[in-house]
């Protein structure tokens, strides 16, 4: 059974394109997110394949998470909860069984939420604000990794006050990824770190950038035996680098732009940031949103572009797809990126659902 039900979706596309017309804030015409964040949205996840419904959290820096219910067949949603940290919040991360999200933030702490009582308690500690949280589900132990701008990463047995294992950073963590039994992080100043987590978790390898500059998102991605095999980085600079971590051949490592103006200002091509990576849980095909307000399908293997979206009206800052692959969400706001002059606060922030599974679908082998 698809997430969205023929019909369902039919109506709810005829609704949204009626309200688009009159505004450019939905150009893509899709399902629109109830009671979205009041500010910047920082982080987007939607449930594990362990629960039966399908729900989607937020985090934003307005320093709440909130949790929807989608609907299976009209892709409606309906809020459910709502946590507040101490601060803005960074990342968010669901444990695998779907009974709790993990929340990071500026606040320096990681909180877990228990979604039956509704309930949160303090599971981990830095010296700084937490940019990232992950679950970590290994055979022999249960985690979450948490990487941090105080330059280290840490291990948590979440019933435990001490971490599990502390390791230090080269630099400030800036984004990571989880994929047993791989880990990834990039810090600030373009660095790499590849991480094995059997038996314990331990440094595997660092890899120079072939990005010249900052990251901004990182993302594992799976070979056809679906083992995860490398990764994809996003940077400032409207540029994707695709890397294995034991690439067969050199040229299986490869980099391309996005993010792009087509044409040029002035001689000038406007260049923006790649503030989200994610790969289609199905195909294996990516997609990535830009400070242009854009989202773009890709298929890595047959290095071509499947789709790109119509402009939104600011940036978007971060993406999701459900675990069937069925459901691309995507949050629109604003990045910073333009620096404070361009910020206004009048303008609505919006998380979308877009029904993708036919548009990742791989390009066919000529």
């Amino acid at each position: 059974m698809t997430m969205f039900g023929t019909g369902g979706l039919g109506a709810s596309s005829s609704v949204f394109g009626q309200t688009a017309a009159a505004s450019t804030a939905n150009p893509m015409k899709d399902i629109e997110v109830v009671s979205p964040p009041d500010d910047s949205v920082s982080c987007l996840e939607f449930s594990p394949p362990a629960v039966q419904q399908t729900f989607l959290v937020a985090g934003s820096w307005d320093n709440n998470v909130r949790c929807w219910e989608v609907d299976q067949n009209s892709g409606k949603t309906q809020p459910k909860a709502q946590q507040t940290m101490g601060g803005p919040v960074l990342d968010v991360a669901w444990a695998d069984d779907g009974t709790k999200v993990f929340m990071s933030g500026c606040d320096n702490t990681v909180r877990c939420w228990d979604l039956a009582s509704n309930q949160t308690v303090q599971v981990a500690q830095h010296d700084a604000p937490v940019k990232t949280v992950h679950w970590v589900k290994a055979p022999n132990y249960t985690c979450i990794m948490t990487g941090s701008w105080d330059k280290t990463l840490k291990f948590w047995d979440t019933r435990s006050p001490n971490p599990m294992m502390s390791i230090a950073l080269p630099e400030r963590a800036y984004c990571a990824d989880v994929d047993y039994p791989m880990a990834v992080v990039s810090t600030a100043n373009r660095g790499i770190i590849v991480y094995q987590l059997e038996g314990q978790p331990q440094q595997f390898k660092t890899q120079e950038s072939s990005l010249r500059y900052q990251h901004r998102c990182i993302s594992i991605f799976r070979d056809k035996m679906n083992r995860p095999t490398g990764y994809a980085i996003g940077s400032v600079e409207g540029r994707v680098a695709i890397q294995y971590v034991n690439p067969a051949n050199p040229k299986d490592n490869f980099t391309f732009k996005c993010h792009r103006s087509n044409g040029t200002n002035q001689g000038y091509q406007d260049i923006f940031s790649v503030n989200d990576i994610r790969f289609h849980p199905v195909h294996g095909t990516l997609a990535t949103v830009g400070s242009d307000g854009r989202f773009s399908f890709w298929d890595k293997d047959a290095r071509t572009k499947l789709k790109t979206s119509e402009a939104m009206e600011q940036s978007i800052t971060k993406c999701a797809f459900n675990h069937t692959g069925q459901i691309f969400a995507y949050a629109v706001s604003y990045d910073w990126s333009k620096g404070h002059e361009f910020y206004t606060p009048t303008k609505k922030n919006y998380i979308f659902l877009h029904p993708c599974f036919e548009e990742l679908k791989p390009r066919p082998k000529t």
